[in-house]
């Protein structure tokens, strides 16, 4: 298995819904594969997070970077201001 093939079937193999078989080449390829590791971790931890529904509070900082890279996408692509 590739790491392409990986990422195609991630979704299902997280929820479960795999065949067993291709959990076989799935784990094989895991294994071996240390940035296909750190994509699936991630992915996991995610979903934990957002099952605990404990609020994140972003660095004030980085809140501001966020939005004022969000408002200048939005006015580069729409070419007006955020309403």
């Amino acid at each position: 298995m590739k790491c392409e093939d990986l990422l195609k079937i991630l979704s299902d193999y997280i929820d479960g819904d795999i065949d067993p078989k291709v959990c076989e080449g799935f784990e094989r390829h895991l294994a071996e594969c240390d940035p296909c590791q750190v994509v699936v971790d991630t992915i996991r931890k995610t979903i934990t997070l957002y099952r605990n529904g404990e609020p994140f509070e972003l660095p004030l900082e980085f809140r501001e970077r966020l939005h004022r890279t969000l408002r200048e996408r939005w006015k580069e692509k729409h070419g007006i201001d955020q309403p």
